[in-house]
């Protein structure tokens, strides 16, 4: 039987159900909220995450895929906490999520850095994949790296770092990438070429284009395409996003996409009232409430969105070997 982690423990992989695979719970810079505490009410956030995650389980969502790494503010003892309170699997990632450099306390260490030496963000990763993630027996599922509009040094070392892990392993990728400079060809190069299986590879926020060509590239490739930034309106507006995914499912690629918000409980990067005034679709349920009744408008089947939503997690979530 084969089993995904989750932040309550391993399940079946036939159990997961209806799975958003790129949903976040808390994007933070950890280290200014320990330095401005004022900025952050611990109690306050907790609940509203525990209402918000309620409110997405009571739409019939099983699972989401939580993404957030080193660089977004991971704290999987604060996830567990929330998790204990909602009835939905949470599935966590081990990674690095950069654009540019890797963090200072790497730089000096490992391929390519004035001492070198063996790699050490392998190790970190595998650690918490086969022991636990920071001393908790909550172990990661996936990797997540990023890349956006350019192969950097350390951008190429953290793809690097994930490829060796997902060989270690067996666990999949999923990388942050950017269409409008077509990254995700890049970042499905980078791994084909270290050997990497493309098919356990998700290529996210596909979804910010209507350019079919270079999606088609990608699904050639093997890789999924996360449709995955459903309400982000101001990077595509929403009746484009809807168009592309039913426009790849009428070309018979529904089996090459996922479908998600790349939402969060709380995200720092905006200041408070912003999501809420700016973006007033980008939540959690936006999906089952007005895109997934959309989608099915526009022609795509619900066969479709099962294999979207059920079958493609699953598969994904599946070792190949």
């Amino acid at each position: 039987m084969t089993t995904v982690q989750t932040v309550r423990g391993p399940i079946a992989v036939e159990v997961l159900g209806t799975v958003l695979m790129h949903e976040h719970v808390f994007v933070l810079n950890e280290e200014v909220r320990r330095n401005y505490p004022h900025l952050w009410d611990e109690e306050a956030q907790v609940e509203s995450a525990v209402t918000r995650l309620r409110a997405l389980a009571e739409r019939g969502v099983d699972t989401i895929v939580d993404p957030t790494v080193i660089g977004l503010g991971r704290d999987i003892e604060r996830v567990a906490r929330i998790n204990a309170q909602v009835d939905l699997n949470i599935v966590p990632a081990t990674g690095l999520y950069t654009y540019g450099d890797v963090p200072f306390c790497f730089s000096m260490h490992g391929p390519g850095t004035p001492l070198g030496g063996e790699e050490p963000l392998v190790e970190l990763f595998v650690r918490d994949i086969t022991e636990g993630i920071a001393g908790t027996d909550i172990k990661a599922a996936f990797l997540k790296c990023a890349i956006e509009d350019a192969l950097t040094p350390g951008v190429e070392r953290v793809l690097a770092a994930v490829a060796e892990t997902h060989h270690r392993t067996g666990v999949p990728i999923t990388v942050h990438t950017n269409p409008k400079s077509e990254t995700g060809l890049v970042a499905q190069k980078v791994l084909r070429d270290r050997g990497v299986d493309l098919s356990q590879v998700v290529i996210g926020h596909s979804g910010d284009t209507t350019d079919l060509d270079y999606l088609r590239r990608l699904a050639d490739a093997g890789s999924y395409l996360g449709m995955d930034r459903f309400g982000l309106d101001f990077l595509l507006p929403g009746d484009e996003r809807l168009a592309t995914v039913a426009a790849l499912a009428a070309e018979g690629l529904a089996e090459r996409m996922v479908l998600a918000h790349d939402a969060s409980c709380h995200i720092d990067w905006l200041q408070p009232g912003v999501r809420e005034q700016v973006l007033p679709n980008w939540h959690y349920t936006h999906l089952h409430d007005d895109v997934l009744p959309a989608l099915r408008e526009a022609g795509v089947t619900e066969q479709q969105l099962t294999t979207m939503l059920v079958d493609n997690p699953r598969r994904y979530f599946t070792p190949t070997s």
